[in-house]
């Protein structure tokens, strides 16, 4: 995420403002999810896991490629 010029605020304050776009139930060791969130006009995608006692496991952090996603940064092309 660091190479990508993503910071750990930018991460808080999409788990913090943004959606749950996809689920991953079936991930191990605990489920995950896509998270799509705005730091300003930036989209970001935030996949986080969760485990029992409700802790956060930040996977990765990325600004979805334009290319790859529809202009809601929700839909795969």
């Amino acid at each position: 995420m660091f190479k990508r010029t993503i910071d750990v605020d930018q991460v808080e304050h999409v788990l913090k403002t943004g959606k749950i776009i996809r689920e991953y139930p079936e991930d191990k060791p605990y489920p995950s999810f896509l998270i799509l969130g705005y730091v300003g006009k930036r989209p970001l995608h935030v996949v986080v896991s969760t485990d029992k006692q409700g802790n956060c496991y930040i996977i990765t952090a990325y600004e979805p490629d334009r290319k790859l996603w529809g202009s809601d940064f929700e839909t795969k092309k």
